[in-house]
């Protein structure tokens, strides 16, 4: 596992979602939210406007089952909630982009399932401009959002939200890490890194080998 060098923040206290997906900064993050739990989570973060840690499950499942518990990763992402929607009773519908990072120091399970947490969040990335080396991964990412708009697709069904940073090497690393079929575990090795332009590389190395670029 990556070491996690860069600097903390103040602790803050906040609900986490263990999820079986990573969610990166400025990544787009659907949800429908039906357990009691993280339906009244997700009601207290829209009515305080607060946000919410999503942090990757290593072992357990989404869905809380008896006699069993989950275990997530570490490091995680805090989540914005821009958009909700309840069409029926018991159901909400949510959309949510990736904020800072966070690195988790205690977590405790609550009687009723939820888990809180308290983090330190992690220094964003530096906004470092892609070298003339990886600018292969650049044009790849390019030409997707250019053949996904091509096709009319809604910009809501598009998995990249804008604004575009196509110059910015943690942003392109952190969309192809979101779109690249790999495991969760090499997933969350990249969010965990804090050199955006080494977690570029690391990316460009996957592309070549699946042969995209």
């Amino acid at each position: 596992m990556p070491s996690l060098t860069g600097p903390v923040s103040d602790l803050l206290s906040i609900p986490l979602f263990p999820l079986g997906t990573v969610l990166f900064p400025d990544g787009s993050l659907p949800l429908q939210i039906f357990e009691v739990r993280y339906l009244d989570m997700i009601q207290r973060c829209i009515d305080n406007g607060s946000m919410f840690g999503v942090v990757a499950l290593t072992a357990g499942s989404e869905v809380r089952k008896p006699g069993h518990t989950e275990t997530f990763a570490a490091v995680g992402t805090l989540a914005n909630i821009n958009e909700w929607s309840a069409p029926i009773n018991g159901l909400l519908k949510v959309a949510c982009s990736g904020a800072s990072r966070f690195r988790i120091v205690s977590s405790e399970q609550m009687k009723h399932g939820l888990w809180m947490a308290s983090v330190a969040t992690l220094a964003d990335d530096l906004s470092v401009a892609v070298p003339d080396e990886l600018q292969n991964t650049v044009n790849a990412l390019a030409n997707l959002l250019s053949t996904l708009r091509n096709q009319d697709i809604p910009d809501s069904e598009i998995p990249i939200a804008a604004p575009y940073r196509l110059n910015d090497c943690g942003w392109v690393a952190n969309r192809w890490s979101e779109l690249l079929p790999m495991a969760i575990r090499q997933k969350q090795d990249l969010l965990a890194l804090d050199n955006p332009v080494l977690r570029l590389e690391l990316i460009q190395d996957m592309l070549e080998q699946r042969n995209l670029i």
